[in-house]
């Protein structure tokens, strides 16, 4: 499956950033959001907030007013705030590189830990977002439906340093041709494989 896809797609991330802190910020933003709608309303974001400490001063009024467009902006605000707090309370104001201490800060859970750890580090992570999750179920990887049991599934499948590349494919798939409703299986490099190609 990986080496089709590999053929198909460049494994680039579609969050914009130009550090690791930006990338964290976007996929922070990016829960139940677009990456176009998130790629909008970053830059304004950042060029206010540049970096941790200018981030962890932020009026939280005033946070929420940027963040809005991308939904959920009081907690991601806060979530924003928190993170960004940490950063300079425990990891001198970079951001870590452990998953462990990457799930501890503010909004981030497993997926937006392992995005940063294979996007901004080349470190092995395979975030399953729905996408991943729905391709892994349809191509009969996994029949779970927890990101966290997916993920758990699909990592022996997946050489460590593949696994963050194998995702952002992944997701280019489900976002260009499986889609979650009429996928278009005609054109899929993978429907001789499928378990569920031309079901729909």
């Amino acid at each position: 499956m990986h080496q089709r896809l590999k053929g198909e797609y460049e494994a680039i991330c579609e969050l914009n950033h130009r550090s690791p802190f930006e990338l964290l910020v976007a996929t922070i933003l990016s829960a139940q959001c677009t990456d176009v709608r998130v790629n909008k309303t970053t830059p304004a974001l950042f060029e206010r907030y540049p970096a941790p400490i200018d981030l962890a001063a932020a009026d939280q009024q005033t946070l929420e007013e940027l963040v809005h467009p991308t939904g959920f902006y009081k907690s991601k605000a806060k979530n924003l705030l928190k993170m960004s707090n940490q950063l300079l309370d425990d990891y001198g104001g970079e951001v870590p590189t452990d998953l462990s201490d990457l799930v501890k800060l503010g909004g981030v859970g497993r997926k937006t830990a392992n995005v940063i750890r294979s996007v901004a580090f080349g470190l092995p992570g395979l975030p399953v977002d729905t996408h991943v999750g729905r391709l892994s179920r349809r191509l009969g990887l996994t029949e779970e439906e927890d990101p966290v049991k997916v993920e758990m599934e699909l990592n022996p499948m997946v050489p460590q340093y593949e696994r963050g590349e194998f995702s952002l494919r992944v997701i280019l798939h489900g976002r260009q041709v499986c889609f979650a409703r009429n996928p278009l299986c005609d054109e899929c490099i993978l429907n001789d494989f499928c378990p569920t190609a031309f079901d729909f």
